[in-house]
């Protein structure tokens, strides 16, 4: 069987990562590279890797306090007080909050118009 062409990988990584990485290589003898093949290779099995964050996937229409932050860009606590003052849209159930994606970007794209006289 022959060897996969090869490409040279540059990539920076945490310092606590990098001497995992050290460490593995230390233990089992497997150069770095072949390593990393392996991790790249579990995680990417269909050519993709999901990478989460506290945003929502796109399609996803009803958000959370968390989620809506992060589709704002703000902390929750602004998303809070602006659920509770009545500013944004929003609706609780029980004790937990859930905004509608489409109305959340609806109120933002209005705006609170302009911020300074235009004369």
């Amino acid at each position: 069987m022959t060897e996969p062409e090869r490409v040279p990988l540059y990539v920076r990584l945490p310092r606590a990562q990098a001497d995992a990485l050290d460490r593995a290589v230390r233990a089992t003898g497997v150069r770095k590279g072949h390593l990393v093949t392996r991790m790249i290779s579990e995680a990417l099995p269909m050519g993709r890797i999901d990478i989460t964050d506290n945003a929502p996937p796109p399609e996803a229409l009803v958000l959370t306090v968390d989620e809506a932050a992060a589709v704002l860009r703000v902390p929750a606590g602004e998303v809070l007080a602006r659920l509770e003052a009545g500013d944004l849209p929003g609706r609780r159930l029980g004790g937990d909050w859930r905004i509608s994606r489409p109305a959340l970007l609806a109120w933002l794209a209005a705006g609170e118009g302009p911020t300074r006289d235009a004369s």
